[in-house]
This record gives structure tokens, C-alpha cells and sequence, in this order.
């Protein structure tokens, strides 16, 4: 079980949550308001790895295409793209063979975030 939890702030958080699991495929464990209405804290699961997100005010600053906010292995590389892609994800760096083994690409979400996808597990 990992102990790395990537947090996120979304403006809308309950759009980022429909979104990161259509696009990139995540299940939402728990969604908790705020007394605003607003989501206050939620748990998305893909496999056995877990990110946090809730509401956050403005837009975040927009990241390099190469400042990769965080990692996540799946087993089909390929699949998984062109699910991200149907979605409407940014694919910033599309589908690729490291010289370690690993196939990756690399996406940008709804609010600029940037996600890494491979097949490489530490």
C-alpha cells in the first residue's frame, strides 16, 4: 500500500471528479461537503494508488509541459490513453517506450495539471 497521497485544488472539484474518472479511469471513495456545498475533501482510487482533491479559489498557475505533478502506472498504457484522449485530455506528450522498459505519455487535466502515465512500477 502506498504512503505518497497527491492533493489537488480544482475549482470545481465535483466536475474534476466526473472528469478524472472518465478520463483517466479513477473510482471515488468519498466525496465530503463543505457547509458551502462545496467539496471540501475527496478520495479517488485507481488500483491500489489514492489522490485527495477538493474546491480551491482561482485557476493554479499552469504547469510546464515537463513539470510532471504526479506518476501513476497502469497496466494498459495504450488503452488508457486513447480513453484520456476520448475524454478530452490534453496529451501532451503522446505514447512512448523509455530506454528503462517502461511505455508512457503524458496528459494535462481539466485545470492544468500534468499527469504522467507508464507502465513503470518502483
Amino acid at each position: 500500500m502506498t504512503n505518497i497521497y497527491p492533493t489537488f485544488r480544482y475549482p470545481d472539484a465535483r466536475a474534476a471528479i466526473d472528469w478524472l474518472c472518465a478520463a483517466f479511469g479513477f473510482r471515488v471513495l468519498a466525496v465530503h461537503d463543505g457547509p458551502d456545498g462545496a467539496v471540501a475533501h475527496a478520495e479517488l482510487a485507481l488500483g491500489d494508488g489514492i489522490i485527495m482533491l477538493g474546491t480551491g479559489r482561482g485557476e493554479p498557475d499552469r504547469p510546464a509541459d515537463d513539470a510532471y505533478a504526479v506518476y501513476v502506472a497502469v497496466d494498459d498504457l495504450d488503452a488508457h490513453h486513447d480513453r484520456a484522449r476520448a475524454a478530452g485530455a490534453e496529451i501532451i506528450r503522446g505514447p512512448f517506450d523509455t530506454d528503462y522498459g517502461s511505455r508512457d505519455y503524458a496528459a494535462r487535466d481539466l485545470a492544468g495539471y500534468v499527469w504522467s502515465f507508464g507502465t513503470y512500477r518502483p
